[in-house]
């Protein structure tokens, strides 16, 4: 096949995805706006949104310029003439990814911001209407992610090829930069939207549900505005950022192995395949129609394997025109089973992670029932479902890179050919990444609906339908987060032997000291930052509780009805705690491998990579599982289950939710970014290691 034809299908398709990207966009905001009271509460939500995110992201964009400026700073000392003009090619791709990251993310919450008040207007005309509306809203972010992080990389490739005169092979391990910066802006707008949320999220529960015995989203909760621009910001804007920057590092890490594989073809391999997946979502949305009395996560689950069967055809026959070899016939369908193995490790992903999360399976409902005997046991059992989570989770990935290594052995048998056959795993298990994305993006819509429909006092009816979509948002944002931790585990398997080939290191042994010194200082910045990220949402927390405390008794109207409580005063305070909390966190898992490579050396590096990543991935796991099990629990409870509402029971489930709201929405998700922070960082400073 024609090489420019390759080199040219993916900007052209990620064009073509951002211009239909305004057909559901306009489908959302041609869509009714509901009632006056319905408009007065979306508003307020925007207006706080906007005002985080701004501030956010000026203090983003100031770091992401110093880390530039050192990054060319140090190929310039350390490389010559040559390496001031490497440094800027990479801090040059750096800038453009973290600018496409933190577009990403903004995107989300714009978007999110306007469907949340069209699907709550939708819910008056059922259940199918509004998980349409959810769903499409959802979309228009999810493909705008895909097609910008596919037109950064592809667009970048093209200049290196073309403008700067480079080899099509010499070019991915230039792009590295542009995976690191989308990366760095990841981590930042993932932490300062996970603590702002969940300390809103928490300070409004622990005040609200336990001391003043009010639903959730009530209107009189001080705090409760500031939980629904939390999700905005958090499960929006942050996890935005968050996929476009697995998307880019995964992408970049298999061009990096393909290069040396394949050629062109191997180069533009994950490009073309992400492209087709970003196709086969828009027709997996499409599928997606809740049926009379349906379950509308049956109806979302429909829409994911229509997406899943889509993909793996594209994913045949991609291998077959891309990757076949004229001395090994079969290499290609060896190569595609590689593929079929992440594709069947993403859904294996769903299943597992709906079976420790879901309220119809057994980890949740153990948990329900350890709430009837109090706080402690709730706590005690939820803490042993999310570590016994790890385990399937673990199996299903370890599973995937064996099989998948030993099908590139089959291609040709060298430890090269194997390592590329785990790239073209994780390719796979990324090539549904657009309708998950979509999926995780219900979720905060639908919360914020039910939010709006509580706030503006509309009928029971409507609040019945987003509570139910609410619930499906719950499962299918957890089911991300579990698909999250399995493509990071594999991507960083990938990203951790891009590294080796750039290092050009075959063997890493542990048995050297500076090697496992590395490996023990890797574990150990994994759990200082997930106490960092979990104690910010702690202190953030904190002060919403004494604020909303306050307003109660100083404006004793608030319970009446007859004073409304003081919304902008908490949504400032959180956007204020957030802010300064995610920085320690994030200076943390940037510096630390910086320094352990001038140290210790690059075996160092590759120690701390390697155990990292094993202990990363494990954490994160336990910390989703746990927090999903533990919000349903309560959320099962709630359905009238040992006793339902304002029960010792509930009280109990809902101490168990807000604990393990830290985990799943901040720790959780900050850890998928920092386990390939790890490797897109020293990727692209991998020339200071000696």
């Amino acid at each position: 096949m024609n090489s420019l034809i390759l080199e040219l299908f993916a900007p052209v398709v990620a064009i073509a995805g951002l211009l239909y990207a305004l057909v559901f966009w306009r489908f959302v905001k041609n869509a009714d706006s509901g009632t006056a009271a319905m408009q007065k509460v979306a508003a307020a939500i925007q207006t706080g949104a906007n005002a985080f995110v701004k501030r956010q992201y000026r203090t983003i964009t100031v770091l992401s310029v110093v880390v530039a400026v050192a990054m060319l700073v140090i190929y310039g000392l350390t490389g010559g003439t040559e390496g001031w003009m490497k440094g800027m090619e990479v801090s040059t791709s750096f800038l453009l990814g973290a600018f496409l990251s933190g577009l990403s993310g903004i995107v989300s919450m714009v978007v999110a911001t306007k469907a949340n008040l069209k699907t709550a207007s939708a819910s008056r005309k059922g259940l199918n209407a509004a998980l349409q509306m959810a769903l499409r809203g959802g979309t228009v972010p999810a493909i705008v992610i895909t097609a910008l992080s596919l037109l950064g990389i592809s667009g970048l490739y093209l200049v290196y090829r073309f403008t700067l005169g480079y080899t099509p092979e010499e070019i991915p391990v230039l792009i590295v930069g542009y995976g690191f910066g989308a990366s760095f802006v990841a981590l930042f707008a993932q932490l300062g939207g996970g603590i702002y949320t969940k300390a809103a999220d928490v300070g409004a529960d622990l005040v609200g549900k336990i001391e003043a015995g009010i639903p959730e989203d009530d209107p009189r909760n001080p705090a409760v505005v500031a939980d629904l621009v939390g999700d905005n910001v958090g499960d929006c804007a942050g996890r935005g950022a968050d996929l476009f920057e697995s998307i880019s590092a995964e992408n970049i890490g298999a061009m990096v192995l393909g290069a040396v594989t394949f050629g062109i073809p191997g180069i533009m391999f994950p490009l073309i395949l992400r492209a087709i997946g970003l196709v086969a979502a828009i027709i997996g949305v499409y599928t997606v129609k809740a049926r009379p009395h349906e379950n509308p996560m049956k109806a979302m689950t429909r829409g994911f394997w229509v997406t899943t069967l889509l993909t793996t055809v594209a994913l045949f026959a991609s291998t077959y025109l891309l990757l076949s070899s004229d001395s090994n016939p079969s290499a290609w369908l060896w190569l595609a089973f590689a593929g079929l193995s992440g594709v069947l490790t993403s859904v294996a992903f769903v299943y597992i992670t709906d079976y420790y999360t879901g309220n119809q399976h057994r980890p949740v409902r153990a948990i329900a029932d350890a709430s009837t005997t109090g706080h402690a046991t709730n706590i005690i059992s939820g803490t042993a479902i999310g570590m016994e989570s790890t385990a399937l989770s673990v199996l299903a990935v370890c599973a995937a890179l064996m099989f998948s290594y030993w099908c590139g052995t089959r291609v040709e048998d060298t430890f090269a050919s194997g390592i590329y056959g785990t790239a073209i795993a994780t390719m796979g298990m990324l090539s549904v990444v657009g309708y998950v994305l979509a999926m995780d993006m219900f979720g905060p819509i639908t919360d914020n609906a039910g939010g709006i429909v509580e706030m503006s006092k509309a009928d029971e009816e409507y609040r019945r339908i987003t509570d139910e979509l609410d619930s499906t948002g719950n499962t299918t944002k957890a089911l991300t987060k579990g698909y999250a931790v399995g493509s990071a585990a594999l991507a960083a398997f990938l990203l951790f032997s891009a590294y080796m080939e750039e290092k050009d290191l075959t063997v890493i042994n542990l048995a050297d000291m500076r090697v496992f010194i590395g490996a023990f200082l890797g574990a150990m910045v994994v759990f200082f930052f997930t106490s960092l990220t979990i104690r910010a949402v702690g202190r953030a927390a904190g002060v919403i509780v004494e604020e909303v405390r306050k307003q109660f008794r100083e404006k004793k109207g608030i319970m009446d009805g007859t004073e409304e409580p003081d919304y902008a005063a908490a949504v400032d305070i959180s956007t204020k705690a957030a802010l300064r909390e995610m920085v320690l966190p994030g200076i943390v898992a940037v510096v630390s491998p910086v320094l352990i490579g001038v140290v210790l050396g690059k075996e160092a590096v590759a120690g701390l990579l390697m155990v990292g990543t094993i202990v990363g991935v494990l954490m994160a796991a336990y910390l989703n599982n746990a927090g999903g099990a533990w919000d349903n629990a309560k959320k099962l409870i709630e359905t009238g289950l040992h006793g339902g509402k304002r029960s010792p029971a509930h009280q109990a489930a809902v101490t168990g939710d807000t604990v393990g709201d830290p985990f799943k929405d901040t720790a959780g998700p900050s850890l998928h970014v920092l386990i390939k922070l790890f490797a897109t960082l020293t990727l692209a400073l991998a020339a200071l290691f000696i």
